[in-house]
């Protein structure tokens, strides 16, 4: 890391957003010298706060796998965040945007794992191994940083921009879907807003996988079993606002959907 960072106050600054909900100042400015590495420090440093308060680890993410996502965000690689206990919603339940601040939802097609995925040198079919099943699943983002003015080490520090989560209740087996190849439809208050393919995520969900286990490997992590990994955005993200119900549909997976209200009362 580089020697002007200070990785405690960064994370501090990025955790009282979560608080406030009021986004903050990119940390790309505040921290001109900031790296990728840096990024993934104060990442991590929020992280061990999250559990020291009880929060579990359930999954991970990864991020900017879509050329859409990469252009519509400024970015040229990939990303990853981790998804605790608390961030995962129930299909039946509204979402309480008061405790967002600039939220968007994403399709994307859920992993389960059934063993641990450890790398490095971990391929495609170590990956489908290590996969239960498949689900459809609409990912949450938000910003901590002000009007989403990201670039890649600012999305990282902020755990990758991780919101929330809705799975979709319908697994699906491997050996029953090329994921290359699954179309989806996501439609908004009705109206058909966005289409994709599995195969926007670098290629294949499946080498986002393998992408993420041979990255966060190399840093001791690996992925458990049980864990749910979500593979990156096949369209590009779309904005929501309290009242908005959005449902996406894969081919071969099923639908899931995901409702919005103002506040923690209105979900009740």
């Amino acid at each position: 890391m580089t020697s002007d960072i200070d990785v405690d106050a960064a994370a501090k600054s990025l955790l009282a957003a979560y608080d406030e909900r009021a986004g903050i100042v990119p940390l790309s400015e505040t921290y001109p010298g900031l790296t990728v590495a840096d990024a993934y420090a104060i990442q991590l440093r929020q992280v061990r706060v999250w559990t020291e308060q009880g929060r579990r680890i359930r999954g991970h993410k990864v991020g900017l796998t879509s050329a859409v996502m990469q252009r519509q965000f400024g970015v040229d690689q990939p990303d990853y965040g981790h998804l605790t206990d608390d961030m995962f919603h129930l299909e039946s339940l509204p979402i309480a945007v008061d405790r967002l601040i600039s939220p968007r939802v994403e399709p994307e097609i859920a992993f389960v794992l059934k063993s641990p995925l450890t790398g490095p040198g971990v391929n495609v079919a170590d990956a489908i191994s290590a996969v239960e099943y498949v689900l459809p699943s609409l990912e949450i983002i938000d910003s901590r940083i002000r009007d989403w003015k990201i670039t890649l080490p600012d999305t990282i520090a902020d755990n990758a921009s991780s919101a929330g989560v809705v799975l979709g209740s319908t697994p699906t087996p491997l050996s029953s879907v090329d994921l290359r190849l699954v179309g989806c439809v996501v439609e908004q208050a009705g109206q058909v807003i966005a289409t994709g393919a599995g195969g926007a995520a670098l290629g294949s969900p499946l080498n986002a996988l393998v992408w993420l286990a041979n990255t966060l490997g190399p840093l001791g992590v690996t992925l458990e079993a049980g864990s749910v990994i979500l593979p990156g955005s096949i369209t590009p993200a779309i904005p929501v606002v309290p009242g908005d119900s959005v449902t996406a549909t894969f081919a071969g997976l099923g639908s899931v959907t995901a409702t919005f209200a103002e506040s923690t009362k209105d979900s009740l």
